[in-house]
């Protein structure tokens, strides 16, 4: 007997941002297979920037529209979704004029041609110093920014289940891409993905367990749901935990933040760049989406759990940060303490709140983005010098950069008339009244922050140089403007941080 299945109607001007990006990304794809090798490289930048440019356009439009949800309730076009969707275009495009850059390098780039060569055979030494690149790097880029914009949006849970791995698979084949250290990128990108995968499974069991409790997986009908909850709803319960396992895997929160140290050290930096700010700020998005909307009603329930998180991952963050002496594993323990961070403002689970936490995420993208493109330039013959080591005397050999990169560690640090210090105000000020002991712990984390940014701030400006270290590399215009574009919003934000501040103070407000 034939069964009549119900069409879903589809607001397409509603999802135009996302249908851009990941438009740009089939687009990248058909460029791959059509274009000359020779062009493929400035076809592909063209297109990604295109695609977030309109992408980000779509989004300024949909933000005088009524909040709705739109293809069979299954996505939320509100404040927050077009909040997070605009940051995330931005820090794309950021992204990928990092990942254009070719002039660091003398083989043309960071991006190795092929992944799949063993490390350390001739093949592999071949490619580090050929002037090929994978430009495929691209659309996967793109479709990761196209999962990401979607993770936010989602107001059904099988949904958020399909952004999740749309967004992370190609970011498991771009940890896996770099030119040079070839053996610790290719540790990253297997330990990225078989950790992701635990975490995927985890959310998806999660999943099952929440439909089988609430006989729905779209948020609004698990809110309907938890309005009868009792304290022994294992189904409920147990599902909410293992949820909250693949959502706190991907902003990094103790204790599922092993994978971040590794990966970030050994994924190419541009890449890293990309992870650091635009998944986290994804990740958080459908985190707040999934608490507010979904779960709200037993908020006395989880609340203790996630009150220890939020601890555990401000204390480890900062001591563990402490202990580095990579730059770039100092700055991915920098990520986990300033998860903790946020995680002080979702905990509030008020207007105030909500907009601090979106306001910390643009801020906090922003200056991550800078960080790593300014990380790009200190080279040596192996590519990046990221040891510590050898940023000594950075300050005598390139006081601009240095000077660059120390107010973003200030802004890190939270120190005044940075973005990070009114981003840390805006999450820790609505937390006074009933969180109080995490804004404690949160201030005594962020002194203990500022400790090891200073210890990097001393090594540039107050050592000597050695005489054979690394030199600082001219860039191309692409890593320029990300830097600028970075620096730029973290002196604004901390200098004039009202306009930002009512932005998401007005774009506070799920729909239901």
């Amino acid at each position: 007997m034939p069964v009549d299945i119900e069409s879903v109607p589809v607001a397409y001007s509603a999802i135009l941002p996302m249908l851009l990006v990941l438009g740009a990304a089939a687009v990248g794809v058909l460029v791959e297979a059509f274009v000359p090798a020779a062009r493929r490289r400035v076809a592909q930048v063209v297109v990604a920037l295109a695609g977030l440019v309109g992408g980000l356009v779509a989004v300024v439009a949909l933000a005088g529209e009524p909040d709705r949800l739109v293809v069979g309730d299954a996505i939320a076009i509100d404040g927050p979704t077009l909040f997070l969707q605009g940051t995330l275009c931005l820090l794309g495009i950021g992204a990928v004029l990092l990942l254009s850059e070719s002039s660091l390098d003398s083989s043309g780039g960071d991006i190795v041609s092929s992944a799949a060569a063993l490390p350390g055979t001739r093949e592999d030494l071949r490619l580090a110093e050929s002037q090929g690149v994978q430009t495929e790097v691209y659309p996967l880029a793109m479709f990761a920014l196209g999962g990401m914009l979607l993770f936010p949006a989602s107001n059904n849970l099988i949904l958020m289940f399909i952004a999740l791995e749309v967004l992370s698979l190609p970011l498991y084949l771009m940890a896996g891409l770099a030119r040079r250290r070839r053996l610790l990128s290719q540790e990253a990108a297997v330990k990225y993905f078989l950790l992701g995968a635990f975490s995927s499974a985890f959310f998806l069991y999660g999943v099952a367990l929440l439909y089988g409790y609430a006989g729905t997986v779209d948020l609004g009908g698990v809110r309907e749901a938890t309005l009868l909850a009792q304290d022994d709803d294992l189904l409920l319960y147990l599902g909410l935990a293992m949820l909250a396992v693949g959502l706190l895997f991907k902003v990094g929160a103790v204790p599922f933040q092993a994978w971040t140290p590794d990966v970030y050290q050994g994924s190419p930096t541009a890449v890293t760049a990309l992870m650091a700010s635009a998944t986290k700020v994804a990740g958080f998005g459908a985190l707040l989406r999934v608490l507010y909307v979904g779960v709200a009603e037993v908020r006395w329930d989880w609340r203790p759990a996630l009150w220890a998180v939020a601890i555990l991952t401000m204390v480890a963050g900062a001591l563990l940060a402490v202990t580095q002496t990579d730059v770039k594993r100092m700055l991915a323990y920098s990520s986990v303490a300033h998860t903790g961070f946020l995680l002080v403002g979702v905990v509030t689970l008020d207007t105030d709140g909500l907009a601090g936490t979106l306001f910390y995420l643009l801020t906090y993208g922003f200056t991550t983005i800078a960080a790593f493109a300014v990380v790009t330039m200190v080279r040596d013959s192996a590519g990046e010098a990221t040891h510590l080591s050898s940023w000594a005397g950075l300050g005598r050999r390139s006081p601009l950069l240095a000077g660059t990169f120390a107010l973003l560690l200030f802004a890190l640090a939270g120190i005044p008339l940075t973005s990070g210090f009114t981003a840390k105000f805006a999450v820790f000020q609505p937390a006074l009244d009933d969180a109080l002991p995490l804004v404690v712990v949160g201030v005594v984390a962020s002194a203990v922050t500022a400790f090891f940014y200073a210890r990097v701030v001393v090594l540039m400006f107050f050592t000597d140089p050695a005489p054979d270290g690394p030199s600082v590399a001219v860039p191309s215009g692409f890593t320029t403007a990300a830097i600028a574009l970075g620096a730029a919003v973290t002196v604004v934000a901390g200098v004039v941080p009202q306009p930002l501040l009512d932005l998401a103070q007005s774009a506070a407000l799920f729909t239901r």
